[in-house]
């Protein structure tokens, strides 16, 4: 009985851990979609947000306001520009973030 109450309190403080670790590693989209806006040249500066997959499409007013070093150190990984837009690679996070940007515009 006292290996039982033993293995118990292991599996219950196992199971705390994870839960901390997986709550620190989850990104917090809300302050990443508002440092993109910025990014992007701030709100006023975005005409239209799409989302195809894992490519985040913005167009932009102008798009010499937009900081690329800024939106590469978001996770990036990689981004076209072609006339007034810009194709930002996200991965999977490309969804989530459209998401967040349009509730912030």
């Amino acid at each position: 009985m006292n290996i039982f109450i033993q293995y118990s309190i292991i599996a219950i403080v196992l199971i705390i851990i994870s839960l901390v670790i997986v709550k620190l590693s989850k990104k917090n989209f809300n302050i990443e979609a508002n440092k993109l806006i910025t990014y992007l040249g701030g709100k006023d500066n975005i005409v239209n947000a799409e989302c195809n997959m894992s490519r985040f499409k913005v167009i932009l007013k102008d798009v010499s306001k937009a900081n690329k070093d800024g939106i590469q150190k978001l996770g990036a990984k990689g981004i076209v520009e072609i006339d007034n837009q810009l194709k930002i690679i996200f991965g999977k996070n490309a969804k989530q973030l459209k998401k967040y940007i349009e509730e912030i515009l």
